[in-house]
Parts: C-alpha cells; sequence; structure tokens
C-alpha cells in the first residue's frame, strides 16, 4: 500500500470520512473530511493507480459529493 492509501486509510480507521473532489486523468484530490458533517479538515493528491479499488472498498466511508 503507497504512502497516500495508508495515509487515508489511517483517516478512515479514525473515524474519519473522506469526498473524491476531483480527478484529472489518473491523479485524483480527496477531501479528509470529520465524522460529524463532512468538515474539510485536509485532502490528499495522489496518482496512487490502487486508488480506485481502495474506493470501491471503502464507500461506506465516503461522502456524497457537495
Amino acid at each position: 500500500m503507497s504512502d497516500d492509501l495508508e495515509r487515508l486509510q489511517r483517516w478512515i480507521d479514525s473515524g474519519g470520512l473522506f469526498r473524491v473532489l476531483r480527478r484529472r486523468g489518473g491523479e485524483y484530490t480527496v477531501a479528509l473530511c470529520t465524522c460529524d458533517g463532512g468538515a474539510q479538515m485536509d485532502r490528499v493528491v495522489t496518482d496512487d493507480p490502487g486508488l480506485p479499488a481502495w474506493r470501491a472498498a471503502h464507500v461506506d466511508s465516503e461522502l456524497e459529493p457537495a
């Protein structure tokens, strides 16, 4: 698992949520959000090819697009 995916995994393991803000080619911008309504606390920009599979396995922690 890449550093980016490990960071995302730690975030949701701690109770946080995430939202994919943008996808451009193979690059994703992912917001790290609070569990109580989705306020963005940070973001990750990654081109990790494993992100789509990771995202599919964690749909329960993904916020709907704003």
